[in-house]
């Protein structure tokens, strides 16, 4: 595969054939040792966009709505291996700083990106400052709420800055109202916590300027929501978006 250029090296090339992404003469291949002879055609298979599904979620409220993110600073909270980083990235952003409490969860692809400053270990509740003023945040937060990262994220802010936040219901709605396994299901529930997290954003001085449906599921089944606000943005009613949201998932 490094001779006919489908791989940098042997490990990517390795890599790729346990991802199941390798096929010789249309079979798959499902061990790196595997002799193919030059007469063979080896083919790729597409692979994801992201390095995890968490990219297609942020893909989706970029394509929503108008964040322009090209040459912009950006902090990425509860980064992971790093979807919403890697989405910023194929944006063209200047740099991302990607923060997450836990340790090497990062894909190495992006540690190696060195628009990427990878701050691990770091708990973004008590993250007052950051290195430098930040154009754009995201937030994909779990088991904590968006009302306590909310005012600590605008503190960050710049000037006209921009907040994508991932709305989990599971980590909002409190323990009463999330069923079996940690799943949310009740389409009245999942619209107080959208409700209640418009609300604590106006408090903190981020203005909701739209919310959506994610296009993917949480990993355990439940709903999600993508809310954009603008630091001191203009007020931009949302009533509409709200019944036409809620209205679809009743129906």
């Amino acid at each position: 595969m490094v001779d006919r250029g489908l791989a940098e090296s042997r490990a990517a090339a390795q890599r790729l054939v346990m991802a199941g992404r390798v096929r010789v003469d249309e079979e798959p291949v499902t061990k790196p040792s595997q002799r193919v002879g030059p007469g063979e055609e080896i083919r790729l298979e597409p692979g994801p966009r992201y390095v995890s599904r968490g990219g297609e979620k942020l893909a989706h409220a970029l394509e929503a709505f108008p964040i322009e993110v090209e040459g912009k600073i950006c902090a990425d909270v509860g980064a992971s291996t790093g979807g919403f980083t890697d989405c910023l990235l194929q944006h063209r952003a200047a740099r991302v700083y990607a923060l997450d409490v836990g340790r090497g969860l990062l894909h190495w692809r992006l540690r190696e990106d060195p628009r990427v400053i990878v701050m691990e270990g770091v708990n973004a509740r008590y993250q007052p400052q950051m290195p430098e003023g930040i154009q754009i945040a995201t937030i994909d937060a779990a088991f904590i709420s968006l009302e306590l990262l909310m005012p600590v994220v605008r503190g960050w802010l710049v000037a006209g800055g921009q907040l994508v936040a991932l709305i989990k219901p599971q980590f909002e709605a409190g323990r009463e109202s999330v069923g079996k396994q940690g799943v949310v299901r009740d389409p009245a529930v999942h619209r107080r916590v959208v409700e209640k997290i418009l609300s604590a954003a106006s408090s903190t001085g981020l203005t909701p300027q739209g919310v959506l449906r994610s296009p993917l599921i949480g990993p355990k089944g439940n709903a999600e929501f993508l809310l954009w606000c603008v630091m001191d943005g203009p007020v931009f009613p949302l009533e509409e978006q709200l019944l036409a949201l809620f209205a679809a998932a009743a129906g």
